[in-house]
This record gives C-alpha cells, structure tokens and sequence, in this order.
C-alpha cells in the first residue's frame, strides 16, 4: 500500500482511470461485434449503416489511446472488406 499522500492519491487516480479504459474498451468491443452480427445477418445495408457509427466510436477510442491507431485501423479495414464480401456472395 502507498505510504505518501501523494502516492495514496495517484492509486486512487489509477484506479478510476483504470475503470474508465475499461469501460471504453467494453463500447469498442461491442460496437465491433454489431457490426459483425450484421455481416453474419447477411445485410448489407444495415451491415454499412452500424459500421460507420462503429468507425467514429473506434476513431474516439484509439484518439483516447485506449487501443493503437493501428489496430483501430486494422479493424476498420477487416470489418470494410467482410462487408464488401456481402455484395460479391
């Protein structure tokens, strides 16, 4: 346990930034998975429709640093040509 003031306050700092990162690493992973339940649905449209509200969450979240802008963009990616192979199935 933190013995200085100043070391008790940066673990109750840590502690809630550590609750707000996991909170919004929860909402990327969900916004991810409504976009691949809709690919899985076969629905284009509606497949396109959530991805580009998911791709502002995942813009957010990796401007937050919360994940790296390259995974974000791995992702985008992923997600893109998974919904493009709709139209060609």
């Amino acid at each position: 346990m933190a013995n200085s003031a100043q070391a008790r306050k940066r673990a109750r700092q840590a502690d809630k930034q550590r609750a707000l990162n996991a909170s919004l690493r929860s909402t990327l992973r969900t916004a991810i998975k409504r976009v691949r339940q809709a690919i899985e649905a076969g629905d284009k449209t509606a497949a396109q429709g959530i991805y580009q509200q998911s791709v502002a969450v995942i813009d957010r979240i990796a401007d937050k640093k919360i994940v790296h802008k390259n995974k974000a963009s791995r992702t985008k990616s992923r997600l893109s040509s998974q919904i493009k192979a709709l139209a060609a199935a």
